[in-house]
């Protein structure tokens, strides 16, 4: 079989403290999960997409589902998840991977061949929406080398880089060539992730508006052309990473 030259891994759970079971939460008898999945399936820069879940019994139901929707499912440690994405890759060893978590159901697959390109014509070690967070909260696409991925699974030790699998190889001192993927407004006020019972509410009408398969612009310029963002303006972006940075400390 030829290598995956690039390799999506998309982590998912049920455990979540703050909504429980969310990935699972149905649209239309459709979990937020699946609608995900179809989403990314249409990237064209994608060879191999992976669900990288827990080993724990309760997360059997996002094997199942994902393995009956023919996405090819990994189980490893919930709370290392660095080690999750190591070990889920490290035989097929492709040149490129993409992160993106399954807590983003309205994840725009053409962003994700837009940052994908980005980062090869470029030879970047690590290439993301995200460094400058100007994107909606939401449409986080990551894309960076096994071999960046190899040295922060060795290397890495504070527990926001084990947890959160990209820290390490972002932090400047480390010596990674990072580049960020630029949006053409600052969107950073918009939320299209899911962490409170009102992120649902907000992809709920957003489905119900414009359907499943719009882009990241559409969705955006909906929300903040109706007064359904103010549902969830109050939530904090990026609040795991931020309890776990206070860990560390």
């Amino acid at each position: 079989m030829e290598q995956a030259k690039v390799v999506l891994i998309t982590q998912a759970r049920t455990g979540s403290t703050r909504l429980p079971g969310k990935v699972l939460m149905e649209i239309n008898q459709e979990p937020l999960l699946i609608i995900h999945l179809n989403r990314i399936r249409k990237a064209k820069n994608v060879d191999k997409i992976i669900v990288a879940t827990t080993d724990n019994v309760v997360d059997k139901i996002i094997r199942e589902i994902s393995e009956q929707n023919n996405f090819y499912c990994f189980a490893g440690s919930e709370d290392d998840v660095l080690d999750r994405f190591y070990q889920s890759v490290k035989d097929e060893r492709p040149k490129w991977i993409v992160r993106v978590t399954s807590d983003c159901p309205l994840i725009d697959p053409n962003l994700i061949d837009a940052v994908i390109s980005c980062a090869l014509v470029n030879d970047v070690d690590y290439c993301s929406t995200g460094i400058i967070e100007n994107f909606p909260d939401g449409q986080d696409v990551e894309v960076f080398k096994f071999n960046a991925t190899q040295r922060a699974w060795k290397e890495a030790s504070l527990l926001s880089e084990r947890e959160h699998v990209t820290p390490y190889i972002r932090n400047a001192k480390n010596g990674f060539t990072c580049l960020d993927f630029p949006c053409c407004d600052d969107y950073s006020k918009v939320r299209m992730t899911v962490d409170e019972k009102v992120d649902f509410d907000v992809i709920e009408q957003l489905i119900f508006a414009l359907g499943k398969d719009g882009s990241w612009l559409d969705y955006t310029k909906y929300l903040l052309n109706t007064n359904i963002s103010d549902l969830n303006a109050g939530v904090i972006r990026n609040e795991g990473y931020i309890k776990s940075l206070k860990k560390d400390i």
